[in-house]
């Protein structure tokens, strides 16, 4: 529960402050979002299959965002930022659908 309202808190102060993101990050928010995504998703899935443990969840999610800002930063070192934001993206959005369809089938029966 302190979970969903912290969540909630955070978004109503970003609609009210409407914080601005420097230039020099903004290739990396997008990713950083995908990959917290993955995590909040794949510790959903693991809270309902009753595996949930709080630690490997802030590792999982400090290690994604880590990781993917890191290849992303890499890309960008080396000229080709965007194509490796692309497969960071597909990769993350692969684990995404197959943690959502775990819920789905979890919660659904189906």
């Amino acid at each position: 529960m302190i979970a969903v309202i912290g969540l909630v808190l955070g978004v109503v102060l970003g609609l009210v402050f409407q914080p601005d993101v420097p230039p020099a990050l903004q290739n990396y928010l997008p990713i950083a979002v995908v990959a917290a995504m993955d995590a909040a998703f794949g510790g959903l899935r693991a809270h309902l299959e009753d595996l949930f443990d709080d630690k490997v969840f802030v590792v999982s999610f400090l290690s994604n965002v880590v990781i993917a800002a890191a290849i992303v930063f890499l890309g960008d070192q080396l000229g080709v930022g965007e194509q490796l934001s692309t497969g960071v993206v597909v990769v993350l959005g692969i684990r995404i659908f197959s943690n959502v369809a775990a819920i789905r089938r979890h919660v659904f029966h189906a």
